[in-house]
């Protein structure tokens, strides 16, 4: 084999070595295009605590409980005050009838 061939040969291996690193060099700048325009994923910021709307939230709990339970006591003596009243009326009711006999 002579020089020329030799010569010939490794310049048909340059060229293709070439076109070789010309493609790495264009799916790089396609990947770096890539990435430039995905957007990072966002972490969304941690919410920071707030006492005062947790004050608030409980102070309004508490309020309807309470309002909850003196309903229901206004309920309880409501029903007792009529018991009464009912037993009250019964027994007048027996009283007139065995005075009328």
């Amino acid at each position: 084999m002579s020089d020329l061939e030799k010569a010939a040969r490794e310049a048909v291996e340059a060229a293709d070595n070439t076109r070789q690193v010309e493609m790495i060099a264009a799916v790089l700048a396609a990947q770096q295009i890539l990435a430039a325009q995905q957007q990072p994923a966002t972490v969304p910021a941690r919410a920071e605590f707030n006492a005062t709307k947790w004050l608030v939230i409980g102070g309004v709990t508490v309020s309807i409980g309470l309002v909850g339970a003196l309903f229901a006591v206004a309920i309880a003596i409501g029903g007792v005050c009529a018991t009464a009243c009912l037993l009250v009326l019964r027994s007048m009711w027996r009283d007139a009838q065995q005075k009328g006999r």
